[in-house]
């Protein structure tokens, strides 16, 4: 075979090649993107995405969405004594004191009309009930017999109307009507988060910011004991409706718990991340095991840890601390030992050489060198246990989880779940700030 003959021979191999690797590009590029369209599809599909978008009731997520921004107020008819009671939300702690009604409701003798606004009226007068709607008409509901009777003057029922002998329930976008056998209720929505300063049992309920501030500076003393600011100040803090003591309480405890899990794993981790890393611990079945540890406490999730430990400890901010403790061992072990096997090893050896034993070798030269990185970390994990302890407090019955978690539950003041809400994230915020800070002072030594 002649040269040129290998020469051509040798051009056509790395032509075949090139054309291989731009065979292989070619089905890279448009490969991928279609087993991910395939896979999309099959998700599609598989979860059911067309009948989701069918069952979603755009109308309740509507209410839901009101209902973080506004309250309601129930007039309620004991329809067995007649008895007529106003309140916050239904609540007790929300009921109107005697001699007091909503500006809405107009007490008239025996009857008590209730204003909803845009021409909706309500009227109760004796054991009937009725709802005058502007382009319906009057709704008469009454006691028949132990029986609902719905009259809508010979007009067919509508379907915002869910009527049966045992309940009547009128639902309009003003406010919504029942009755039953023993009590008859009207819901008033407002918006706004009713009785947030001071319940309707506090003197300043009901004044404007500008009296508030008049009866502070120089208003007469309501309690003679102290003095009115102090008073507004009380009113607040114990308000029975909004609980902002216990809040205040349940926010400390999240805290305290993300605080307390975050650092004792730091302290944990650091010992033990000498005996992972390579150039501190030559014993490879030791560095093994110690690795093997960390795999095992972090590959377990917080929430288990959480569940294990309450079911063995009982529940208690403690039990969430411990949980959170377990789990980020585990982390900060590996990315301690990480750290500790990138170290520098010229400043080791040049304390070596002094005479330095292991002990100082890494107190003066490890140590300086791994402190920023493992405040970073350790800062960074603070900030993600803050809203980790949120969800662990949930479970082990402490923190604001745990707060937030009962009001979603009762499904009745979701303006509350609002607040809950709002506390997180202005907590998470303040504690990314703070950590900024500390980050700041400490690692980069700025002021």
């Amino acid at each position: 075979m002649t040269a040129t003959d290998t020469g051509t021979d040798g051009l056509s191999a790395t032509r075949a090649e090139v054309g291989r690797l731009f065979a292989r590009k070619r089905m890279m590029a448009f490969g991928l993107p279609a087993l991910v369209l395939a896979y999309l599809v099959y998700v599609f599909f598989a979860f059911d995405i067309p009948g989701l978008a069918g069952r979603a009731k755009l109308d309740n997520a509507v209410i839901l969405v009101s209902d973080f921004v506004s309250y309601k107020t129930h007039v309620s008819r004991d329809n067995r004594d007649g008895r007529i009671t106003y309140a916050i939300e239904g609540e007790n702690k929300g009921t109107y004191p005697e001699g007091m009604i909503p500006g809405f409701v107009t007490e008239t003798g025996e009857s008590v009309l209730i204003d909803l606004g845009e021409g909706h009226r309500v009227a109760y007068a004796g054991t009937a009930a009725t709802y005058d709607h502007p382009d319906f008409g009057p709704i008469v509901l009454d006691l028949v017999d132990g029986r609902v009777a719905l009259d809508t003057g010979g007009q067919a029922v509508p379907d915002w109307i869910n009527a049966s002998n045992t309940r009547v329930t009128i639902t309009t976008d003003r406010g919504r009507m029942s009755m039953t056998r023993n009590r008859t209720e009207t819901f008033v929505y407002s918006y706004g988060w009713e009785l947030f300063f001071f319940t309707l049992d506090s003197p300043f309920h009901g004044k404007s910011f500008g009296e508030l501030a008049g009866l502070a500076l120089s208003g007469e003393r309501i309690d003679p004991a102290r003095s009115n600011f102090a008073s507004m100040v009380g009113d607040f803090w114990n308000n029975a409706m909004w609980r902002h003591k216990d809040v205040v309480w349940a926010i400390f405890e999240t805290i305290l718990m993300a605080f307390l899990g975050t650092m004792g794993a730091a302290l944990v981790a650091l010992p033990l991340a000498f005996l992972a890393a390579a150039n501190f611990t030559p014993v490879r079945s030791l560095r093994f095991a110690t690795r093997r540890v960390f795999d095992f406490v972090r590959g377990v999730d917080g929430l288990i840890w959480t569940i294990i430990l309450s079911r063995a400890f009982g529940p208690g901010p403690l039990t969430g601390s411990l949980a959170i403790l377990i789990t980020d061992s585990g982390s900060f072990g590996k990315l301690f030992s990480e750290a500790l096997e990138n170290v520098d090893e010229k400043q080791v050896e040049g304390l070596k050489s002094t005479g330095a034993n292991s002990v100082q070798r890494a107190r003066f030269g490890v140590l300086p060198q791994l402190v920023p990185v493992l405040l970073s970390q350790v800062l960074y994990f603070l900030e993600s246990n803050t809203r980790s302890a949120t969800v662990i407090g949930a479970i082990v019955g402490g923190g604001i989880g745990l707060m937030l978690t009962q009001a979603i539950i009762t499904q009745k003041d979701w303006e509350e779940v609002t607040y809950y809400i709002v506390l997180i994230v202005v907590m998470v915020m303040l504690m990314d700030t703070v950590s900024g800070w500390l980050r700041g002072r400490l690692i980069k030594g700025k002021a």
